[in-house]
């Protein structure tokens, strides 16, 4: 674990204009920057960085965050991996936190293993392109299959001699653990001796998704030998199969940018794809999808391609780990490569243009493909062909993300109409599946969950509204967040009398009010700090927090689409409306109404920020007391129309009267006008 001593050093050095910097075109604009954001395709520039603040953020696509949020979706590094990066970027020594032996022990080890695999994958390169035998067998056989030396060195490829120990021997004097080697899969021990276990073998390095090798492929090129085909290399700390896609490392991006993964079996069709410019692909290894390397996809898209050999393997193939991707939410197509032919042939064969355009027109939904072809193999048999009516309603009841329900739906409608069976009874037979799952997976409620929500059942009835509206008028969002805005960006300033804006704020907001979870995790965290001695000179401490949920919830909550200055206070008459982000919506309605050269004049006003007045403080403050009066005035309303004794409804009127003196009180100091 890196030290949170660590944490704050990588925080306070890390420069978000120099991060973002690196990876997009920025131009000053007022106080911030501006540029193409590079999480979406746009031509006007909408991505803004403000240096002061320290986040970013896209009003086209509405993607925003700190530094570190940044480069995790940029990059798709994990926590940990993105703190890593920053360190090194900024030649930052990384101290790790106090560890058991256990920990220790398995750090040591992936540590070792990284260091060894990359000691490896240097060596094999150095066989395939510096010795006469590399050359002459290695390179050949990579040179046949087309692969230019540019691929060659993007990809890392290597090979093997034949002799028996030249890597040991290396290995060996560089002071690698005999132990070690064989836990990699890159040594055996065969009577006593340490052999080389990728002898005549071309090596393909396996990579994670930070671009480490983890592992080997290994291909045999004598025909003549028993060997396999393949060996790869066995699981170990770093080197998980069920969690790896080769090619990850370097399709990430282009996934990304293109929204759609295309998945292939070989290292191969990897390989030719790649060099013929067709980059968002990665390949499985020809075994069953799993759940990690799904959710590995997930990451940059829901929609994935499957593109296999047309012949029964192939299919058969394509169709595994089916059910996990529709669980996950995915799109899932299948395109059969034709002829005989797999991906890597085919793009040799018929170009890039050409291979984009027959996977864009072949594209089959794998579903209604599943059921094409098991009922071939099922022909005139009705018991086989009852276990094709299960088995795709048990496909079709894995969708079962709330968004998918449409498409689940239109599923029954085609595959009913396939089978020539009634869609209600294909209907029953998929929720049938779906009742069976969740009774399998998913725990009883408990009694109180239960009541709790018969309860809400219950008021919403009462109210009369549906579930949009009963939210909206019960939940107070928006005045939450504009208070935990204001302890943020003006917590630690005077207020007077010898208190801070964070001690009026707590003063004034007992914790009972609030009901936003993020709302209340902030004021905790930030009551924390200040019960410490440690009142935060800013938000950057809650930006930077190393509890994601509480970073990621600042940040949402400094997201302005511009900066006030003197100037447009004084010529503008929209300032006070605009002062409070309570009337957001308002002003960037406004702004969309003006003119081009008349937004370009009044943006070069929005220059530099200026603190929060005492007055929209206060009034925040009132307004968030405010929808909480009015919460308990329909609540009290709603006990009143029901029966009640004398006495009862004598308390509930006085109720009423007080909390109506309330609501009048505080509306007088925001100037709202209450409406009899």
């Amino acid at each position: 674990m890196i030290s949170p001593a660590t944490i704050q050093q990588i925080m306070a050095r890390a420069d978000i204009t120099d991060v973002v910097g690196s990876f997009v075109k920025l131009k000053k604009r007022g106080t911030n920057l501006l540029g193409l954001c590079p999480f979406h395709n746009e031509k006007t520039p909408s991505f803004t960085v403000s240096p002061s603040k320290e986040i970013y953020k896209c009003f086209g696509c509405g993607k925003s965050g700190n530094v570190v949020s940044f480069v995790m979706e940029h990059e798709k590094y994990s926590y940990p991996e993105t703190l890593k990066w920053l360190a090194q970027r900024y030649q930052i020594e990384i101290e790790e936190t106090q560890l058991n032996d256990d920990q220790r022990q398995a750090l040591q080890a992936a540590d070792s293993l990284f260091a060894l695999n990359q000691f490896a994958q240097q060596f094999f390169s150095q066989q395939l392109l510096e010795t006469e035998e590399g050359k002459a067998i290695g390179l050949s056989y990579f040179e046949e299959r087309g692969f230019s030396s540019a691929t060659i060195q993007k990809f890392q490829l290597g090979y093997s001699p034949e002799a028996k120990d030249v890597f040991t021997k290396a290995a060996l004097q560089h002071q690698f653990n005999p132990e070690l080697l064989q836990k990699a899969g890159l040594v055996s021990n065969r009577y006593d001796q340490l052999q080389d276990n990728y002898r005549g073998r071309v090596i393909f390095p396996i990579h994670n998704h930070s671009g480490k090798v983890v592992g080997f492929g290994a291909r045999i090129l004598k025909t003549t030998e028993k060997a396999p085909k393949y060996i790869n290399s066995p699981e170990n700390e770093i080197y998980v199969k069920s969690k790896i896609l080769y090619g990850s490392f370097y399709a990430k991006q282009s996934i990304d940018k293109l929204n759609e993964c295309l998945l292939v079996e070989g290292y191969t069709d990897v390989l030719s794809l790649h060099q013929a410019g067709i980059e968002n692909v990665v390949a499985s290894g020809g075994t069953a999808l799993t759940i990690d390397q799904l959710r590995s996809i997930k990451k940059y898209t829901k929609n994935l391609t499957i593109v296999y050999d047309g012949d029964q393997a192939g299919i058969k193939a394509a169709l595994r780990g089916l059910d996990l991707a529709l669980e996950e939410g995915m799109a899932v197509k299948l395109v059969l490569i034709p002829d005989g032919d797999d991906p890597d042939s085919y793009v040799n064969k018929v170009g890039a243009v050409a291979f984009r355009e027959f996977v864009n027109k072949n594209k089959k939904d794998v579903i209604l493909f599943q059921l094409e072809v098991a009922l071939q193999e099922a022909g005139a048999d009705t018991s086989q062909k009852a276990a094709v009516v299960n088995r795709i309603a048990e496909s079709i009841s894995k969708i079962n993300k709330a968004e998918d329900f449409t498409k689940q739906q239109d599923y029954i409608k085609e595959c009913a109409a396939i089978l020539k069976i009634e869609e209600a009874g294909l209907h029953h037979l998929v929720n049938k599946f779906i009742r069976d799952r969740i009774s399998q997976q998913e725990k009883k409620l408990s009694f109180e969950e239960a009541k709790q929500y018969e309860e809400n059942a219950k008021q919403s009835a009462e109210a009369g509204f549906d579930d949009a509206t009963y939210s909206l008028l019960f939940k107070d969002d928006l005045q939450e967040k504009e208070v935990a805005r204001i302890l943020l960006e003006y917590g630690f300033q005077p207020w007077g009398n010898g208190i801070s804006v964070a001690d009026y704020v707590f003063e004034e907001i007992d914790e009972s009010l609030l009901e936003n979870e993020n709302v209340k995790n902030l004021f905790q965290t930030y009551r924390a700090e200040v019960h410490k001695g440690n009142l935060p000179k800013g938000p950057q401490l809650f930006v930077h927090h190393s509890n994601q949920a509480i970073s990621a919830f600042a940040v949402s909550l400094l997201n302005f689409p511009h900066e006030e200055s003197s100037r447009w206070r004084q010529d503008f008459s929209l300032t006070q409306g605009y002062q409070s982000s309570l009337f957001k919506k308002e002003y960037e309605e406004f702004i969309a109404t003006l003119a081009p050269e008349k937004k370009e004049e009044l943006l070069n006003y929005l220059q530099s920020e200026e603190d929060k007045s005492p007055e929209a403080i206060r009034s925040a403050i009132h307004y968030l007391k405010l929808r909480k009066i009015k919460r308990m005035l329909l609540e009290n309303q709603r006990d009143l129309e029901n029966e009640k004794n004398q006495q009862e409804i004598t308390i509930l009127l006085q109720t009423h009267e007080h909390l109506k003196k309330v609501e009048k009180s505080l509306a007088a100091a925001v100037g709202s006008v209450i409406i009899r």
